[in-house]
């Protein structure tokens, strides 16, 4: 094994966990306005969310991006993240999810924990406690808000070809996730996380 490869097999020991943001979304009921973009805190959401994955202990990063990706990657710093293009971007979250997990294949992660873009109300405290909940490839963890299952999730890469194959619409992971709720490891998020999206106009005002 050259220095290299061991140095990689180290860091994917020590960083079992991928932080996947989705964040390829129009924002057709914010009048076409790409979600990455909205401003918060003076920067693009994007890269708010980004941060909150790495403070949370997430050292690897993808991002999907659909809307406007080439202005995301303009205007936003994403140094050091991996960016997934989703050209299907239109056909809903489905979507971003199977690119999401198919640019993970092939990395050493054992797990991915995925994030939207749109939910600023999620911080650092509420990811690293779904992330501290993984143990191994067959992990399946979900932020619970008064037992109400939310974001973020939790797959092990066990899981994967079976989220892809089910991935459609908007619809996400929800259809394999209830096929599997038996085996989610819920994790209570509500005292330290607002789990609202921004999808319409007036969900702006939680944006600063």
């Amino acid at each position: 094994m050259t220095r290299n490869e061991h140095d990689e097999h180290d860091e994917h020991d020590e960083n079992p966990v991928a932080g996947l943001l989705l964040a390829a979304g129009g924002g057709r009921r914010l009048g076409g306005r790409p979600k990455a973009l909205l401003g918060h805190r003076g920067r693009p959401l994007v890269e708010h969310a980004v941060g909150v994955l790495r403070a949370a202990g997430c050292a690897r990063v993808h991002v999907v991006l659909g809307a406007a990706a080439d202005t995301v990657r303009e205007r936003a710093d994403l140094t050091g993240c991996v960016l997934v293009d989703n050209p299907g971007w239109e056909q809903g979250m489905g979507s971003s999810l199977r690119a999401g997990l198919g640019s993970l294949a092939g990395t050493g992660a054992r797990a991915a924990l995925v994030s939207l873009v749109d939910q600023p109300g999620i911080g650092p405290e509420a990811v690293a406690r779904v992330l501290a909940a993984y143990e191994d490839e067959t992990s399946l963890v979900s932020a619970a808000y008064e037992g109400v299952r939310g974001h973020p999730v939790l797959f092990g890469s066990a899981h994967w070809a079976g989220i892809a194959a089910t991935a459609t619409g908007d619809r996400g992971a929800r259809a394999y996730l209830k096929t599997h709720r038996d085996a989610i490891t819920l994790v209570e998020c509500g005292d330290v996380a607002r789990p609202y999206d921004i999808d319409e106009q007036g969900d702006l005002i939680h944006l600063e």
